[in-house]
């Protein structure tokens, strides 16, 4: 069985300002799009079982300048859902909620279509996102790569390693990075975490 490798998008206007971003689909800044293009020799020569990613513009175009071959959108892949702290710093909040914790409190509800979403609510759509990505590594050979969000995919990551949702706070994790989730004796476990472009891929 392959393993799953998790791309977190490049960089964007608000990741360098610490703002949460959830469903505003802000393109990549230029730094953004060379950490995407630096990816490449990751990828380079490989054939995936299936390559998923957010549907969100700056998820797209990574896996674009990462030469992500016939990637497919999965809704499950979008950001956490911020509610009305999208477009907010934490340092922000905590000038009215001091104890706020995002893996703990969650959100508030933001404006229609966008109510929020606690860490149990992300870690379902985690778990969906994961029977499919099985189902993939069980019928087709090849690894599964996932291109998305670094709250979404630390809360899949929490999962993939029977730990609760609000257990991704663990794993930090960068822009214009890959990571890969593999199994030894038959047990999920973290086998590269944060690489760059700069890294030598394990593979």
């Amino acid at each position: 069985m392959g393993d799953l490798i998790l791309v977190r998008h490049g960089e964007t206007e608000w990741t360098l300002t610490g703002r949460h971003t959830s469903w505003t689909d802000l393109p990549l800044t230029q730094h953004g799009e060379e950490q995407a293009k630096s990816l490449a020799p990751f990828f380079a020569g490989q054939s995936f079982a299936q390559v998923l990613t957010s549907p969100l513009d700056r998820a797209v175009r990574t896996a674009e300048l990462a030469g992500l071959t016939g990637p497919v959108t999965d809704p499950d892949l979008h950001e956490w859902d911020y509610g009305s702290y999208e477009g907010i710093t934490t340092r922000a909040i905590h000038r009215t909620r001091p104890d706020w914790v995002l893996w703990e409190d969650g959100v508030p509800p933001g404006p229609d279509g966008h109510p929020g979403e606690s860490p149990q609510e992300v870690g379902e759509r985690a778990d969906r996102v994961l029977s499919r990505v099985d189902a993939a590594l069980r019928d087709h050979p090849g690894d599964v790569v996932l291109v998305a969000h670094a709250h979404f995919l630390r809360v899949l990551t929490a999962r993939r390693l029977g730990l609760p949702a609000d257990a991704g706070r663990l794993f930090q994790l960068s822009t214009g990075t890959v990571s890969r989730l593999s199994t030894e004796h038959g047990h999920p476990v973290i086998a590269e975490w944060n690489a760059t472009g700069t890294s030598t891929p394990v593979r």
